[in-house]
C-alpha cells in the first residue's frame, strides 16, 4: 500500500502535541472546467510541539492516533521568522 503525503502550511499550533495543517490542491470543475483551488484541513501529530504558524511542512498519512489524527509530521519544507514564545 502506497502511503500518502501532503504538503501545507500549519494554521493552528494551540493544541498540544497536535497541529492543524491546511493543504490546498488545484481541481477542475466537472461542468465548466475552470480550475479551482480547493483546501482542506488535517490534524497531525507533532509529539515535541516544533512547528510554529506558518511553516510549511510535509505530513504522511499513518494509523490513527486519536479520533481525528491520522497524520504524521515527515520533514519541513520552510520555517517562518515567527518564534514561539514559551
Amino acid at each position: 500500500m502506497v502511503i500518502k503525503e501532503r504538503a501545507g502550511i500549519v494554521i493552528s499550533d494551540k493544541q498540544e502535541k497536535t497541529i492543524t495543517v491546511a493543504v490546498q490542491r488545484r481541481v477542475s470543475h466537472k461542468k465548466f472546467r475552470k480550475i479551482m483551488t480547493v483546501s482542506k484541513n488535517f490534524l497531525a501529530s507533532d509529539p515535541e510541539d516544533i512547528f510554529n504558524l506558518s511553516n510549511r511542512i510535509i505530513i504522511s498519512e499513518t494509523r490513527p492516533t486519536s479520533k481525528n489524527k491520522r497524520w504524521v509530521l515527515k520533514s519541513i519544507l520552510s520555517k517562518s521568522s515567527k518564534s514561539k514564545l514559551v
